[in-house]
C-alpha cells in the first residue's frame, strides 16, 4: 500500500510538471532582469540614468593637467609620469580611462538593445530617452578616439567570448557613427529637457566632434543652428559662471550635476590653494607661466607686443580680466577665508612657494570652481562641472569657418561676442587687425586657450592642431617676482622636464591588460 501511495504521488508530481512546463522556470526576484524590467516608461528613465555617470566630472582637470597649461604639483602623483614621458602600456591611467569608457558604452548598448521591449504609447518620450543615451554614447566615443585613435566600435551588447575577438575600427568610421548618432538624437530631443541632455547638447557635441574630425562645414552648420535658436546666451559674469551663483544659467548646455552630501566631489580640496583646504593637500594641478602669458592686456594686445604696456615688474596689472577670474594671483586675489593670496618664496605669504610640499610650486593656483562656500568642508563640494557651454559653440563656429577660409563678418562677431562678455570687455578683433586665415587661426586658438582654460579642452586641442611637440617639452616655468634687492626672478621647476615624442605621444597606448585578454587588438606606434 505504501508503494502504491508513493507511485501515485510521483505520478501526480510528474503530471503537474507536464501540465505546467514553466513551473521550474522561475524569474529571480532578487535582482533586475529582463523579465521584470523594461515594462514602463519609468524603467526607461531609470536605465538611461545609469549611463549619465559616464560623463566627465572633476577629471577634466586631469586632462589639462598633462598639458602646457597646468602641471601636476605633487611629484609623487602617478600623473607626472605621463607628463614626463614615462608612461607605459601598463600605466593605470591609460587602463582606467579605457575601462570606464567601455563600461559606459556597455550600459548605453544595453539600453538601446532593450528599450523597444517597452510597450508604451508615448513614443515621443521613448525617442527622447533614446536621444539622451545616443548623445552620451557619442560623448564617450569622441573621447576614446581622441585618446587612443582607432578603437573597437561596439553598438550592441556582446558576451565575454565576443569581447576577446573584437578589433579596432578605423577612426573615420567612428566619426561617421558619432555624426549619425548625434544628428538623430538632435531630431528627437527638445531644447528644454528638465535638466537632462537636450537638443542643444546633441548639436554642440556634434559641432565639437565635426571640428575635431576636420569636417569643418558640418561643424559650422551644427554650431550655427544653436546660435540661430536663441536658446543660449553668454552669462555676463565670467567668474561666477564657475561658482554656485552661476549654476544652470543661460550659457550652460551640458553639465555634470553634483549635490552636497548626496553626490559630492572634492575639486575644491584638490585645486584650491593649500592654505584654504583645512589640512587637505590642495594644489594638485597648478597653472604654469605658459597659460598666464597667453592672456592679453586689457587693451587686447599680447604681452610681447611692444605697444601693449606690459610691465614685467607688475605682470598682472591691466590684463584680460579673465586672468584674475581664473587664476589666484599673488598680492591680488582674495582668498576664501578673507585673506590675500601670497606666494613669493621666502615670505610668510599664505601659500609661499616651497612653504610645504603641497603648496604651489609655480606660484599660481586655479581659481575656477573654487567657491568660498566650500571652504568649511572642502571635500564636499556640490558644484556642477560644466562640460559644454555656449562660449565653446561660438568659438567652434569661428574656428570651423576660419579653417574653411570663410572669413566673413559672422566669424569676427562670434569671437567678439566671447571677448566682450560684460565682465571681460576686450576690444573687438577686426579684419584690419587679422585679415588672413593664418592670423585668424592664431586669434581663435588663443581665445580658446584662455576662455576654456582648465575645462579639459587643451589636451585635445594641442593634439588636433599638432603643436604638442612645440609647447610640451622642457622645464615648466612659474611666476616672476621681484626679490628683496629689486631683481626680477623667474621660478623654474627644475628637475621636472616634460617630454613629448611626436612619433608616439599623440595617442595613448592600448592598455596592456586589454591586449592580454584580446590579442586581436593591435598597438599604437611607439608603444
Amino acid at each position: 500500500m505504501k508503494n502504491f501511495k508513493y507511485i501515485l504521488l510521483c505520478f501526480t508530481i510528474v503530471s503537474l510538471v507536464a501540465c505546467q512546463e514553466d513551473l521550474l522556470e522561475t524569474i529571480p526576484n532578487d535582482r533586475i532582469s529582463k523579465e521584470i524590467f523594461w515594462k514602463t516608461l519609468e524603467d526607461v528613465e531609470y536605465a538611461s540614468n545609469a549611463v549619465y555617470p559616464a560623463l566627465d566630472g572633476t577629471n577634466i582637470f586631469y586632462y589639462d593637467g598633462i598639458t602646457d597649461q597646468l602641471m601636476t604639483n605633487h611629484p609623487f602623483n602617478s600623473n607626472t609620469d605621463i607628463q614626463r614621458g614615462f608612461g607605459t602600456i601598463a600605466s593605470g591611467k591609460f587602463y582606467s580611462e579605457w575601462e570606464n569608457a567601455y563600461q559606459g558604452i556597455r550600459r548605453a548598448n544595453d539600453f538601446m538593445d532593450n528599450v523597444d521591449l517597452v510597450e508604451e504609447d508615448d513614443q515621443e518620450a521613448i525617442n527622447r530617452f533614446k536621444g539622451e543615451v545616443m548623445t552620451l554614447r557619442a560623448y564617450i566615443y569622441l573621447k576614446l578616439i581622441m585618446l587612443y585613435g582607432d578603437v573597437p566600435l561596439i553598438t550592441t551588447g556582446i558576451d565575454i567570448e565576443e569581447g576577446r575577438t573584437v578589433t579596432r575600427t578605423p577612426i573615420s568610421e567612428i566619426w561617421d557613427f558619432i555624426e549619425e548618432e548625434l544628428t538623430q538624437a538632435a531630431e528627437w530631443l527638445p531644447y528644454e529637457n528638465n535638466g537632462r541632455i537636450g537638443k542643444g547638447a546633441a548639436l554642440a557635441l556634434k559641432a565639437r566632434a565635426m571640428l575635431y574630425s576636420g569636417k569643418f562645414n558640418e561643424a559650422a552648420e551644427a554650431a550655427k543652428e544653436i546660435m540661430d535658436s536663441g536658446v543660449f546666451s553668454l552669462y555676463p559674469d565670467y567668474f561666477n559662471l564657475f561658482q554656485y551663483e552661476g549654476e544652470n544659467n543661460s550659457e550652460v548646455i551640458l553639465a555634470r550635476e553634483f549635490a552636497v552630501d548626496v553626490n559630492a566631489h572634492n575639486i575644491y580640496s584638490s585645486v584650491a590653494p593649500w592654505s584654504q583646504t583645512s589640512g587637505s593637500s590642495g594644489s594638485l594641478y597648478v597653472p604654469t607661466k605658459a597659460i598666464i602669458d597667453a592672456y592679453p592686456m586689457a587693451n587686447g594686445l599680447p604681452i610681447d607686443d611692444p605697444e601693449s604696456g606690459y610691465d614685467p615688474y607688475n605682470p598682472h596689472e591691466n590684463r584680460d580680466p579673465r586672468l584674475a577670474q581664473s587664476v589666484f594671483l599673488t598680492g591680488i586675489t582674495p582668498l576664501p577665508d578673507g585673506g590675500t593670496y601670497g606666494t613669493i618664496p621666502g615670505t610668510d605669504g599664505s601659500d609661499a612657494v616651497q612653504i610645504t610640499v603641497y603648496s604651489t610650486a609655480s606660484g599660481y593656483n586655479v581659481r575656477k570652481y573654487v567657491d568660498a562656500a566650500d571652504y568649511s568642508n572642502p571635500s564636499n563640494s556640490g558644484l556642477n562641472i560644466m562640460l559644454i557651454r555656449y562660449a565653446e559653440v561660438l568659438l567652434t563656429y569661428a574656428e570651423a569657418k576660419i579653417e574653411l577660409g570663410e572669413l566673413d563678418e559672422t566669424v569676427y562677431a562670434a569671437i567678439n561676442e566671447v571677448r566682450q562678455r560684460e565682465s571681460v570687455m576686450l576690444p573687438s578683433v577686426t579684419p584690419e587687425q587679422a585679415a588672413t586665415q593664418e592670423s585668424m587661426r592664431e586669434v581663435v586658438r588663443n581665445e580658446r586657450q584662455i576662455e576654456l582654460a582648465f575645462e579639459g579642452f587643451r589636451l585635445f586641442d594641442i593634439r588636433r592642431w599638432k603643436i604638442a611637440e612645440n609647447v610640451m617639452p622642457g622645464v615648466p616655468l612659474g611666476m616672476q617676482y621681484v626679490d628683496g634687492d629689486g631683481n626680477l626672478v623667474q621660478i623654474s621647476l627644475d628637475g621636472f622636464d616634460r617630454s613629448f615624442d611626436p612619433e608616439r605621444d599623440y595617442l595613448w597606448p592600448i592598455p596592456n591588460r586589454e591586449r592580454e585578454l584580446n590579442t586581436a587588438l593591435t598597438q599604437n606606434t611607439g608603444w
